[in-house]
């Protein structure tokens, strides 16, 4: 059985590069083999700030955009994360979207995909790792930095050049290994 992959696009602004870098990543993923993939836009989960009145480890959810939210995460096995960089940080519908949840976080690797221009997102991909690692999930010691990010891209989406091919695959293959080995710890919890 295929391990449920679940790429996040992070940015919900207007005129967002987002869905063209988690789209090169999942055709990465498909053709690597091994994977279910799924996107999830956070723009079209149209998530408000967190507005549950139960802590989200109780997972006794009311609104149906969250039991929406949790339904998509719950089921994976394994997530990367698509981010720009905004003043150093991921966007705030990313921040937002982790806090939502807790237990569907749990024992899951999760990989980063950063993109900007001269460091390619890092300091975002640095703070979001930080955010992933305390609510349970397992970040992937690496990320998949874009610098210059309209250098690589034109209309029909991400010209990757072969730096950022190396880097992606590996990430997918450390992906596939640490959703292998944390399944028994996953099925355990539930």
């Amino acid at each position: 059985m295929a391990l449920k992959l679940k790429i996040i696009i992070s940015s919900t602004r207007p005129g967002r590069v987002g869905p063209k870098v988690a789209d090169w990543i999942a055709d990465l993923a498909k053709a690597n083999g091994g994977f279910d993939v799924g996107v999830v836009d956070l723009a079209e989960m149209d998530l408000p700030l967190f507005d549950e009145p139960n802590h989200p480890a109780m997972q006794s959810y009311e609104h149906a955009h969250t039991k929406r939210l949790s339904a998509e995460m719950g089921e994976a096995d394994a997530f990367v994360f698509v981010t720009p960089e905004y003043d150093g940080f991921p966007p705030a519908a990313v921040i937002n979207a982790i806090q939502y949840l807790v237990a569907e976080w749990n024992q899951k690797p999760a990989g980063v995909v950063s993109y900007g221009f001269v460091s390619g997102g890092l300091k975002a991909a640095q703070v979001l790792r930080e955010l992933i690692g305390n609510v349970g999930m397992m970040p992937l010691s690496g990320v998949v930095p874009i610098p210059f990010y309209p250098q690589v891209m034109d209309e029909a989406g991400i010209q990757a050049n072969e730096p950022m091919i190396q880097g992606a695959t590996g990430m997918l293959a450390e992906l596939a290994t640490w959703a292998e080995t944390l399944k028994p710890m996953r099925e355990k919890a539930a």
